[in-house]
């Protein structure tokens, strides 16, 4: 049954002037959403330390300053002016960061200067000198850059003093860099202490790993470049941690306990900068240890707590420690169905759980009140939305941003002022400022609609159960000339896998710009996120485990189901189309549920699970050997006789997620079948196609669906 929930985004609405309205092209769709056609707002909003003032940029390049108390704010700085004091060449302020009330860090990531806003002066104080410097990670106290070259780890600080952290030859050998494949909310591998005496950094030996060969076009001949990608069920990298002790000049490591293929993630420093702590994983992914080590000698000390689930555990989030006088921590934990805050002594003593909520804590953004309260965001009643509430250490709960949609807030260093910037189903931009209790005090900038010229139609958001009556959310974007007594073509836009959820309570609501351009043409676009997609907790998600494509088809048909109730669907044209796990999707239904569609774009498609990376492959298959089962129902290689309809197969050629093997060895098995399918490769690019290319790959993608879904 469809419920629906919100009608008639007002991004989108069409008036009665249709006729006068501008149509928008598919280009402008592409290339304009996040630039001519995105809300206004106050990027780089930033209170200045212990003041009521504060700071956000305007066109990138003009610094503006206003005061909380005070009126509206005004140009400050101009890039070109902080230019000629410094000597500099900075294209904007990049890397704007406050040292005290008058002070701030500018860096164009090799080049490190302060700029004094008072005296207006300046000065170089950092600078990396090795062109290939990548990775680059600062540390303010003590003024030092942490940087990688190629597979080493390198120190350079304000007296210009270079130190080699590491100095391996073999090049399996890699310091200082992401890795796991970027899993368990890893996102780099330098991690600072917090007074800047030690550097602790990732290192994983990589020897065993499979190298992986990608085809280099742009040279004559072409040339082989390896990547290491590690196939589920085969050999993996092997991580430790190091530590570097600058006093000491020394560095020691901590390598897994369990196995030398596990996983060490979610590292963290204590705020004495005594000790370090680690989620240990086991390669399973079943078993979480969150061990203490001792930072000068490396010393296990001991696990404070482990985790165990007959699915998964997925630790994302390293511990928080919210008073820098006490290494008593908060931990984020799904152990009870929701992420939620548990607050630990050093002991590993659960003191207390501090939420106990029916929805999604996201992450924590800081402490206030002295440490007493933790600020977080969270989903909220309704997962389509991204608020922030407040904690104290007694575990009383509140909220800081009332009004339903995604929120971004910055908070005072006295905690007296809120900034908060947020967009919904009907409000394209809105900047607030609120009182230290959420409290609303006045509007700084309300963006208009920057599409209200145009002739665009409707986005329904709504619900339809599963067939186990789980409630999921559906988007519907219908066209500005919409006539219920018509009967419309659809296009479904799928993507299905964990850690994504395609429909939100925003500007937009998640959708895509050139989906109102289909839509334009006659089309309906349809999208439900079914089970296995984020943010509804740790059973909507895990019903998925072993059977990746399973349940999440079953949830799509639903929505087909609910499609062909509508009196003005045309269920005998649906289209689908969807990229990487949207493009396993797609093949999916368009092979295991032959004859549901007319046509499918499929991009980037995961084809067989046992092609796919160990560390989110394993996660959800359990690796190929312990799942033979779960890996041969949803290799899609077993169904290519079964298509029915047109099938558009595309890949980057340099796609080092999803390799292109996946779709190459798909169209192999419809040629052994004597099934035709069109394939279309987009050389040099990588598991998406960005920039320019970006839009003939969706007029590809739509032409395709408008030329075949007859």
């Amino acid at each position: 049954m469809f419920k629906p929930l919100l009608f008639i985004g007002a991004c989108l609405l069409a008036t009665v002037n249709f006729a006068q309205k501008k149509q928008l092209t598919l280009k402008e769709a592409v290339t304009q959403q996040y630039r001519s056609f995105a809300p206004d707002n106050m990027p780089l909003f930033q209170w200045i330390p212990n003041t009521d003032n504060y700071v956000y940029l305007n066109g990138f390049v003009k610094l503006m300053k206003g005061s909380a108390t005070g009126d509206k704010a005004t140009e400050w700085f101009d890039i070109q002016e902080v230019n000629k004091i410094l000597g500099s060449q900075l294209n904007w302020f990049s890397g704007l960061e406050w040292i005290d009330s008058k002070t701030f860090w500018l860096n164009d990531g090799v080049n490190y200067y302060t700029f004094d806003t008072e005296s207006k002066t300046g000065k170089l104080v950092l600078k990396i000198e090795a062109e290939n410097a990548e990775n680059v990670t600062f540390e303010p106290n003590q003024v030092q850059l942490a940087y990688t070259v190629e597979n080493n780890l390198h120190v350079v600080n304000a007296a210009g003093k270079k130190i080699a952290i590491t100095a391996n030859s073999n090049k399996n050998i890699v310091s200082g860099q992401t890795y796991a494949r970027s899993e368990f909310g890893i996102t780099n591998g330098i991690f600072w202490s917090p007074k800047g005496n030690f550097l602790a950094f990732a290192q994983k030996d990589e020897s065993e790993v499979h190298d992986y060969p990608l085809l280099d076009i742009t040279q004559t001949p072409g040339v082989l470049k390896s990547i290491k990608y590690p196939m589920a069920g085969q050999k993996s990298e092997k991580p430790k941690i190091g530590i570097y002790h600058f006093a000491k000049k020394k560095t020691v490591f901590i390598a897994p306990r369990s196995s030398a293929d596990a996983y060490l993630t979610n590292v963290c420093w204590t705020p004495d900068e005594k000790f370090l702590l680690i989620a240990e994983v086991n390669r399973g992914q079943n078993h979480m240890w969150l061990n203490k080590y001792d930072a000068v000698s490396g010393k296990f000390i001991q696990t404070l707590f482990e985790e165990q689930n007959d699915k998964w555990i997925e630790p994302e989030h390293p511990a928080f420690f919210p008073s820098e006088t006490s290494n008593n921590f908060v931990w984020i934990s799904e152990r009870d169905g929701f992420n939620n805050l548990y607050y630990y002594d050093f002991d590993g003593k659960l003191i207390r759980q501090l939420t106990s909520n029916q929805f999604v804590t996201k992450n924590i953004l800081q402490s206030t009140n002295n440490g007493t309260e933790i600020v977080f965001e969270a989903t909220g009643p309704s997962p389509l939305n991204s608020l922030f509430y407040t904690v104290n250490l007694d575990g009383k709960q509140r909220i800081l941003t009332a009004d339903e949609g995604t929120h971004n807030i910055q908070i005072s260093s006295d905690g007296k002022y809120i900034f908060d910037e947020y967009s919904n189903h009907v409000i394209p931009s809105r900047s607030m400022l609120l009182d230290g209790n959420g409290m609303f005090k006045r509007v700084l900038l309300e963006s208009k609609n920057k599409l209200e010229e145009y002739a665009l139609g409707t986005t329904e958001i709504g619900t339809i159960e599963a067939k186990d009556g789980t409630v999921l959310y559906t988007r519907l974007i219908k066209p500005s000339n919409f006539d219920p007594n018509k009967k419309y073509p659809v296009l479904v836009y799928v993507y299905g896998g964990p850690h994504a959820q395609m429909i939100t309570n925003s500007w937009y609501d998640g959708a895509n710009l050139w989906m109102n351009w289909m839509a334009e043409q006659g089309y309906l676009v349809f999208t439900v996120d079914n089970r296995g997609s984020a943010e509804r907790g740790f059973a909507f998600e895990s019903g998925i485990h072993r059977q990746l494509g399973t349940l999440e088809m079953e949830d799509q048909l639903a929505g087909v189901a609910y499609l062909k109730s509508l009196p003005y669907v045309d269920g005998n044209r649906l289209a689908v189309h969807g990229w990487s796990f949207g493009g396993f999707m797609t093949t999916s239904l368009m092979l295991r549920q032959a004859g549901t569609f007319n046509v499918g774009v499929a991009g980037g498609p995961v084809i067989d699970w046992k092609f796919y990376e160990i560390m989110y492959g394993e996660r959800y298959m359990d690796q190929p050997e312990e799942n033979p089962a779960g890996y041969k129902d949803n290799s899609l290689l077993n169904y290519a006789a079964n298509l029915k309809g047109k099938l558009l197969l595309i890949h980057g050629t340099s796609d080092d997620v999803v390799v292109e093997q996946h779709n190459l060895s798909m169209v192999k098995k419809f040629v052994e079948a004597g099934v035709q399918v069109d394939y279309f490769p987009y050389p040099m690019h990588k598991h998406n196609v960005s920039g320019k290319d970006r839009v003939h790959l969706i007029e590809k993608i739509l032409n395709y669906v408008l030329e075949n879904n007859k």
